[in-house]
């Protein structure tokens, strides 16, 4: 590769990791062709985009883009593949779903919305962490909980208010 083509490299993956909120560093050596296929297939499939990288223009990418990515720099040793998405659980749950099969991918280290993760041992949790529209959806049935439950009381004793509502209308002054 040439100083050039390294220089390019590093400004297209400097605009990558401006542009994403959540990627995670993975280990993936030693996946054979047919693995690899696989795990690809399966980062297309759930809106991931998975590439192998070199350690030395990723931690100048990294130097270079408008984040603190200094805690991933120790990371950054042996094979490396980054996994751009726009949903924080996502390549959390790829990997989990993978490793079931094989020893890898091992997670290295994520950043999902300004916060990082080193280690493998941090997977549980980021597969555990809800996306933005789980939480929405958690956030409208806790709000239309009490309202239902007012509508449900107001339908199954509608004869008893009814019949209370006129003794108080007819109720004399």
């Amino acid at each position: 590769m040439t100083r050039e083509e390294k220089n390019d490299a590093i400004k297209v993956l400097t605009g990558k990791l401006n542009d994403a909120n959540v990627f995670y560093l993975a280990d993936i050596d030693g996946l054979d062709a047919e693995a690899s296929s696989n795990l690809r297939r399966n980062c297309f499939k759930s809106d991931v985009q998975l590439e192998v990288v070199k350690n030395t223009l990723l931690q100048k990418a990294l130097e270079k883009a408008e984040g603190e990515y200094t805690e991933l720099y120790e990371t950054l040793r042996g094979n490396t593949s980054i996994m751009f998405s726009t949903v924080g659980n996502t390549p959390a749950k790829i990997i989990k779903d993978f490793r079931k099969k094989s020893e890898k991918p091992l997670l290295k280290g994520a950043f999902i919305e300004e916060a990082i993760f080193i280690g493998d041992e941090h997977l549980d949790a980021l597969v555990a962490i809800k996306s933005k529209e789980e939480l929405l959806g958690d956030i409208i049935a806790l709000l239309q909980s009490p309202a239902k439950n007012v509508i449900s009381a107001l339908q199954s004793s509608g004869g008893t208010i009814a019949g209370i509502v006129k003794t108080l209308s007819e109720k004399p002054e």
